[in-house]
């Protein structure tokens, strides 16, 4: 089979025979479609003079050429690791696909990550190049070049293609077609929440099973646009990228700052969406506490939401039309023009969305999907979507993908789109598949009868209190944190006589209350008002009414800040680290049990 013979996936959709030849299949069938869209000017761009220029998809495929000459003339060889350590920017893409078509393998880096993980992944994974956001990144890795004998060469993003001595086109062309599906296409280090990070190989068989499986579902092409600021370290936007190009849809990356990305979406318009839960609770707080501002205006907004539920399931009654239209005119059109007015589907995953979020983006008329997968197992393992929707639910397995609940409660998967092992790991590969195929996830879960998943918990934080009692700690924080005042809860208790939550406030939320209430806080300090930690008990005192006794906290504590990356309380891709937790509260949690 040819390596640019197109291979037929579930439902008719088409894709190359692997990710190497990935542009140049896409450059043949949309050669003068915008493929890309950015804030930036540059060499090769087209732009109305609107602040944003495009790329087409022949010009994309003539930059991933370069890139690849250049790693090519850089002595990168078939199966030789390539880092990139990089922000979200058209030139992630074009190194991406470049170190695909030299046959080599890419080692993504997290741009925030610490020193300790930075130089790991780069010497565990024997990169020979390191592809930099700028020169400060560069000199990052500069440094640490004593610990990383394979390292060859140091570059910045923007130098790659320019390089001299690059190699002969139909060298690269003939690299790429060489490329067997089952090599492997990344080593994507785990941000664990425990220890150094492991390196999940995926081969290109493994990503063109998700394809396979998930492009029948959420349909996109010429003329629909996809806004992308989540980092493309992490498999879920790197997926997103490859459906998007390869039904023919256009990827417009965010400006660069995180604070701007609510601002951005309305001039950028998109018609997809995929984000983390925070972005989409985050607007809903704003909305929320916009209509609060006026009298009576939190009734009214209730009530709208309720409406457009309604609407949204096609249960209005006809006595409530009048009603309805008002509200969609004075809200839901307002909120859908915040999104730039195109939105069709918005996907989330990671961490499980408020269900009040859910029915006020309904009620928008904007619709959210909730999908669930981890990178060992190529990112999905199951999605809701257009036809198959349940909501509080992750969706049905994809297909090709099957889904099995242990008798402990853990969930486990087989299929095409399981990873084949870490790298250089037997022993957590053996720990992870079983012998059969099967993945281990570690989350806790249950099937419903028409096959819908639900994600119940973390396996390895269970809870054990000293009485004995088995408590899954996440079903309480996430029903603390429904609360637009609490930023994060978290669950102490294990080997104690019961539980106990430390628990961060969002800022803003709580200064626009402050405001709202005329009450002075200390910005330092907030959570020491009487009047903010009476909001807090409430939020706790709902939350524990939703679980079983044994597992309600009957003390707590706010603390003065957030918890963070560079604090090193979350990963990269912001999950709770709680023994890094533990250790850093070590304190305020004895004085609770005090």
């Amino acid at each position: 089979m040819s390596a640019m013979e197109p291979v037929s996936a579930s439902g008719g959709a088409l894709r190359p025979r692997t990710l190497a030849v990935f542009t140049e299949w896409t450059g043949e069938r949309y050669a003068a479609e915008t493929a890309l869209r950015h804030k930036a000017g540059g060499e090769g761009e087209r732009g109305p003079g609107d602040g944003w220029a495009t790329v087409s998809y022949g010009e994309l495929r003539r930059r991933v050429r370069e890139s690849g000459r250049a790693l090519l003339g850089l002595g990168v060889a078939p199966g030789e690791r390539v880092a990139v350590l990089a922000e979200t920017r058209p030139e992630w893409t074009y190194t991406h696909f470049g170190v695909l078509a030299a046959g080599a393998v890419l080692v993504p880096v997290y741009p925030t990550a610490g020193e300790e993980e930075l130089a790991w992944v780069l010497s565990d994974s024997a990169a020979v190049v390191a592809v930099c956001d700028d020169a400060a990144q560069a000199a990052r890795v500069e440094a640490l070049r004593a610990k990383l004998p394979r390292l060859r060469a140091v570059v910045a993003m923007d130098e790659l293609r320019t390089l001299p001595g690059p190699a002969p086109e139909a060298e690269l062309l003939a690299r790429a077609a060489a490329v067997d599906p089952d090599s492997d296409a990344s080593i994507v280090y785990t941000s664990g929440t425990t220890g150094l990070p492991k390196g999940c190989r995926l081969t290109h068989a493994n990503l063109g099973a998700i394809q396979d499986a998930t492009l029948p579902l959420i349909k996109g092409g010429p003329g629909d646009s996809t806004y992308l600021y989540l980092p493309l370290a992490h498999l879920l936007a790197q997926l997103i990228q490859f459906t998007t190009l390869l039904e023919g849809g256009e990827l417009c990356y965010f400006g660069g700052r995180i604070e701007d990305v609510i601002a951005e979406l309305a001039v950028a318009r998109p018609t997809h969406l995929p984000s983390v839960p925070r972005l989409f609770e985050k607007l809903h707080s704003v909305v929320l506490s916009l209509a609060e501002s006026q009298e009576g205006g939190a009734d009214r907004f209730a009530e709208a939401v309720r409406l457009g539920v309604l609407a949204a399931d096609g249960r209005l009654p006809a006595e409530s039309q009048d009603a309805y239209e008002a509200a969609e005119k004075s809200l839901c059109s307002l909120v859908r023009g915040a999104f730039g007015g195109r939105l069709t589907w918005a996907l989330t995953g990671g961490a499980p969305i408020a269900p009040a979020t859910l029915d006020f983006l309904r009620a928008c008329g904007i619709a959210v999907f909730e999908g669930y997968g981890m990178t060992e197992s190529g990112g999905v393992i199951s999605l809701n979507h257009p036809a198959g929707v349940r909501y509080g639910s992750v969706g049905r397995p994809i297909a090709g993908c099957e889904v099995r609940i242990a008798e402990d409660g853990e969930v486990l998967a087989r299929g095409p789109m399981i990873f084949p092992g870490y790298h250089a790991n037997d022993t957590a590969t053996a720990q992870t598949l079983d012998p059969e195929g099967w993945l281990r996830t570690g989350d806790l879960g249950e099937l419903d009868a028409d096959g819908y998943l639900s994600i119940t918990g973390r396996k390895k934080e269970l809870i054990i209190t000293s009485a004995g009692k088995n408590i899954t700690p996440t079903e309480l924080e996430f029903a603390v944190q429904r609360s637009r005042y609490v930023s994060r809860a978290v669950m102490i208790g294990d080997r104690r006589p019961h539980p106990v939550a430390l628990i961060t406030l969002d800022a803003e939320e709580i200064t626009a209350w402050a405001t709202r209430e005329s009450i002075d806080l200390d910005p330092a300090r907030p959570g020491d008002h009487p009047a903010v930690r009476a909001l807090v008990e409430e939020a706790v005192t709902a939350a524990n009414a939703t679980v079983s006794r044994p597992a309600r906290v009957r003390a707590f504590r706010i603390l003065p800040e957030e918890f963070t990356i560079e604090a090193g309380t979350l990963t990269p891709t912001l999950k709770l680290r709680r023994r890094a937790v533990a250790e850093r509260y070590a304190g305020e949690i004895e004085e609770l049990y005090g």
